[in-house]
């Protein structure tokens, strides 16, 4: 939920964003605002795997997103996803973004979530207006 706050999603971080509870969440890890005004929420599901993702567990989070009467949902995961998974989305009425573990792990970097910068490294050039004659 960090991520998506820091990608822009949602408002101030206290109203944008919610963990449901980590048992009976019905297929839903979370819930965001897709705006400042709330004016729809994305539906937010989160998986640490190792393998790959398929087509069932896409299912299961579209089945959860057809329960909340919902139409944009988030299929973030840790591990690879299967094409049989993205072929699937393609085809789906709902918007579902599927977004595997290296995509996941590039956003992270790139919105600083999860990171801390070790090193720094400044690289200079020369000035020629310095050496240019008055």
């Amino acid at each position: 939920m960090d991520l998506l706050v820091a990608m822009g999603y949602g408002g101030s971080k206290k109203e944008a964003a919610a963990v449901t509870q980590k048992t009976s969440d019905e297929g839903i890890d979370g819930v965001i605002n897709e705006d400042r005004l709330g004016l729809d929420v994305i539906y937010v599901q989160a998986k640490r795997w190792k393998g790959s993702v398929g087509r069932p567990e896409i299912q299961n989070f579209v089945g959860a997103l057809a329960g909340k009467q919902a139409g944009k949902g988030v299929f973030l995961t840790t591990g690879i996803i299967h094409d049989n998974a993205r072929d699937y989305v393609a085809n789906l009425q709902q918007k579902v973004v599927l977004v595997d573990g290296r995509r996941l792990a590039e956003l992270m970097i790139e919105h600083g979530i999860g990171v801390a910068e070790e090193h720094s490294y400044h690289v200079k050039k020369i000035d020629t207006d310095y050496f240019e004659e008055a």
